[in-house]
């Protein structure tokens, strides 16, 4: 048997308006619903987008950092392992750059390849050379702007390192002493590195 479907007259407001038998569908979306719906998002878009290039500028500072972290720790077991002094120098004239030497050459003895213990940036060999893309500010033992790794591991001169940057990410400073490296984040007000 068929079922027999009974015919909704149309009401007299839409045959007024000569729309006849047309009933609005319950499963559409209006103009308007969708103009709300573009506006939420754009403004959705727009906020993250923001908070998405202050992540990266952190997620930049910080990542700069841990390889600076890595290169040091890299230059301390080579110079145990080797048993020879590593060099990390921090030019002034370049506030972006560090570099770190083996030292390699003997001025007393050229021919003698273990090293004099004294930085010589032509002869010693550079073991590596980077540039960040922010300042590096060290505050070492007698505001020299070099140190050094030992045979045995142990660094030169105590003090900090630090990426300067407008942005306040997580890691952004190194503090160096005798035996441990670590990193921390950068306190303005007490002008230290507060390990992490």
């Amino acid at each position: 048997m068929k079922k027999l479907i009974k015919i909704i007259p149309p009401s007299p407001h839409l045959v007024k308006w000569g729309r006849g038998d047309y009933q609005m569908k319950e499963d559409g979306v209006t103009l308007i619903e969708l103009i709300v719906v573009v506006s939420v998002i754009g403004i959705l878009v727009v906020a993250l987008g923001f908070t998405f290039q202050g992540w990266k500028g952190k997620y930049n500072v910080e990542s700069q950092m841990r390889e600076m972290y890595m290169d040091l720790m890299n230059a301390r077991a080579m110079a145990m392992q080797k048993n020879r002094m590593y060099f990390v120098d921090l030019p002034p004239a370049q506030p972006t750059q560090y570099t770190i030497y083996e030292d390699t050459y003997d001025a007393a003895n050229p021919t003698y390849k273990d090293g004099d213990r004294i930085l010589q940036t032509g002869s010693d060999r550079r073991v590596l050379q980077k540039t960040t893309s922010y300042t590096i500010v060290p505050a070492l033992a007698f505001g020299d702007t070099r140190f050094n790794f030992n045979k045995d591991g142990l660094v030169s001169h105590n003090g900090t390192i630090r990426l300067s940057s407008t942005v306040t990410p997580d890691y952004d400073c190194i503090v160096l002493s005798a035996t441990r490296i670590n990193m921390g984040k950068w306190n303005g007000t007490t002008s230290s590195c507060d390990i992490k």
